[in-house]
């Protein structure tokens, strides 16, 4: 970890009293927490949590660039597939979860304005107070016109939601369990340290649906003894909610991952957690805790068998590249101006991010959930890989 920048000393004093708070929780657990549990203080802690204290998080003084950070064509795409719903339904809304700075939403909302497809509102549903702030400063710079159509949630609607239900590098936040198999049973990564440095604690578990889930993994995967990953608990639930409250349109998400039998290959042996800082990438979620993002891989499979247990239609899944290319970014990119021009080479570097398989083209999937959804959804009809999950 010598190559990380050290963080300010004022940085360092919000980490040591976030460190306070999961000390406690563990001194009151009985001498540990459950990795999703940590993971969840990390990210979450009001106030002191990586997604809830001010530090800049997105783009090139961040921590990590996200798709729609990196270029507006990313936004006009998806504002294709937006449309394409809205006008099916005659109207509707978008909500999304999680929207960071804002600029996914800008961009999407300024094209559909272009094409006269405007959402009556766009929902957001943000945790973070400071992160609704950035979202709110971005939109009234970016598209004032449009802003008094932007609507923060505090929490989902109850019900009858009508367009498009949008996440776009959500579930990777989702705190997961850590498990190991040793070959006879399933041990669940626990952190400990109340008086001591924070550490990985394995609690063998021989119950719980967590155990059961894993065990059926094994079984599954012919996972040999010895083998770590990582599994989301909460997807499931999460998504039955989003289901329930969907009378008609779509769930697109937009993350990195794998379907099942590429995340739980047998040579991806030490799972997928990972932790961003200074757009450096490194394993130890116990370095700075609130200072970092950690993350884990999406089981893309997990995702639609959730959406479809909840009643939804499993419509697509395709790769970043298929979809952007599906949605036209080609043809967007081909608008900017004269391809010598100063704009359009600065653009055109940015789409090639977006779109090499070395990059973030073959990384990052797009998956479709919908209900009473006729219409072809632009993303997904140039290559639908439903066959692979």
């Amino acid at each position: 970890m010598n190559d990380l920048p050290e963080p300010s000393a004022e940085a360092l004093a919000l980490s040591q009293q976030l460190v306070a708070v999961i000390r406690e929780e563990i001194a009151a657990g009985a001498g540990s927490i459950p990795f999703s549990r940590y993971m969840e203080l990390c990210l979450y802690s009001p106030g002191l949590g990586y997604y809830s204290a001010g530090s800049q998080k997105f783009g090139a003084a961040g921590d990590f660039i996200t798709a729609p950070e990196l270029s507006s064509l990313f936004g006009r795409c998806l504002a294709q597939s937006c449309a394409s719903v809205l006008v099916e339904l005659g109207g509707g809304d978008i909500l999304e979860f999680g929207a960071g700075s804002g600029r996914l939403a800008a961009d999407i909302l300024g094209e559909l304005e272009t094409a006269g497809h405007l959402p009556g509102q766009y929902c957001i549903l943000e945790r973070s107070a400071e992160l609704r702030a950035r979202q709110q400063e971005t939109l009234v710079t970016q598209v004032p016109q449009l802003f008094e159509r932007v609507v923060w949630l505090d929490a989902l609607p109850q019900a009858n939601f009508r367009g498009v239900l949008l996440a776009n590098e959500v579930l990777d936040a989702m705190p997961v369990e850590r498990f190991r198999w040793n070959g006879t049973a399933v041990e669940l990564f626990h952190v400990s340290g109340s008086d001591e440095p924070l550490d990985w604690c394995p609690v063998e578990t021989h119950g719980g649906a967590v155990a059961a889930d894993v065990r059926h993994l094994v079984t599954e995967a012919g996972l040999a003894a010895g083998y770590v990953s990582e599994i989301n608990m909460t997807l499931a639930p999460w998504l039955g909610s989003i289901a329930a409250l969907l009378d008609q349109g779509m769930v697109l998400l937009a993350d990195y991952g794998y379907p099942r039998h590429e995340y739980y290959h047998p040579q991806r042996s030490a799972g997928t957690l990972m932790c961003h800082y200074r757009h450096r990438a490194h394993d130890n979620p116990f370095l700075w805790p609130g200072l970092q993002d950690i993350t884990a891989h999406v089981d893309f499979t997990a995702v639609a068998e959730a959406g479809s247990a909840a009643g939804l239609d499993v419509t697509g899944y395709t790769t970043q590249v298929h979809f952007l290319l599906d949605c036209g970014i080609d043809r967007l990119l081909s608008a900017v101006g004269p391809s010598d021009s100063v704009d359009y080479l600065k653009q055109a570097q940015q789409v090639k991010q977006l779109l090499l398989p070395g990059e973030m083209g073959e990384r990052f999937k797009f998956i479709g959930l919908t209900r009473d959804i006729e219409n072809p959804i632009p993303g997904f009809r140039l290559q639908n890989f439903l066959h692979r999950l």
